[in-house]
C-alpha cells in the first residue's frame, strides 16, 4: 500500500501553540487519573518534536512539565523531567522516524511513551514508596493508538491541496 506524498506547507506557529493548548485542556479533563487515558500533553510533544524540532524543544516541554505539575499537585519538577527527556528523544530521533510508516512510527513513539512514564514512576516511588501496579503502562499502548489519528489532525493544516496540474513536476 502506498501512502500519498504530499508537500506540507510551513507549520504556523499559533497552530503548534493552539495544539499544545488543546493537548493540555485535554489533560485538565476528570479523566486523567483513569487507567488507561493517555497524556495527552506528551502525545503532542512527540509528534512536535518530531516533526518540528526547531520549534518545539526542551524547553516547551520543560514548561508544559511545569504546568502539568501544578494541576496534578505532584513533586514539582516529576512531570517537568520526564517531557523533558521525552523530547529531547523525539528530537534524537526525528531524522529516523519520518522514513516509517504510521505503524512503524508509533512502534518507535512507543519506547519513548514508556520510558516518560518510567521517569514519572520512578520519581513517585522515590518519594512515596507506592508502586502503582502494571496498568500504569497502559496509558503509553492507549496514546500509541492514537498516533495515527494525532498525525493525520496535527497534519491536516499543513497539507496541500492536491492539485491535478500535470504540467508541474511537483
Amino acid at each position: 500500500m502506498s501512502r500519498p506524498h504530499y508537500i506540507l506547507l510551513p507549520v504556523s506557529p499559533l497552530f503548534i501553540g493552539f495544539s499544545l493548548f488543546c493537548a493540555f485542556s485535554l489533560n485538565l479533563l476528570p479523566w486523567g487519573h483513569f487507567i488507561g487515558a493517555p497524556d495527552f500533553v506528551a502525545l503532542v510533544l512527540v509528534f512536535w518534536g518530531v516533526h518540528q524540532p526547531r520549534k518545539v524543544g526542551i524547553g516547551t516541554a520543560f514548561f508544559l512539565g511545569l504546568l502539568m505539575d501544578v494541576h496534578d499537585a505532584t513533586l514539582l519538577g516529576e512531570n517537568a523531567l520526564a517531557y523533558t527527556l521525552l523530547s529531547y528523544f523525539a528530537i534524537m530521533l526525528h531524522r529516523r522516524v519520518l522514513w516509517f510508516s504510521m505503524l512503524t512510527q508509533a512502534m518507535h513513539v512507543f519506547p519513548l511513551l514508556v520510558m516518560a512514564q518510567s521517569v514519572q514512576m520512578a520519581v513517585r516511588f522515590i518519594v512515596s514508596g507506592k508502586f502503582p501496579g502494571w496498568f500504569y503502562f497502559i496509558e503509553s499502548a492507549v496514546a500509541v493508538l492514537l498516533w495515527p489519528l494525532a498525525s493525520w489532525l496535527l497534519l491536516a493544516p499543513q497539507r496541500r491541496a492536491v492539485d491535478r496540474d500535470h504540467t508541474r513536476p511537483i
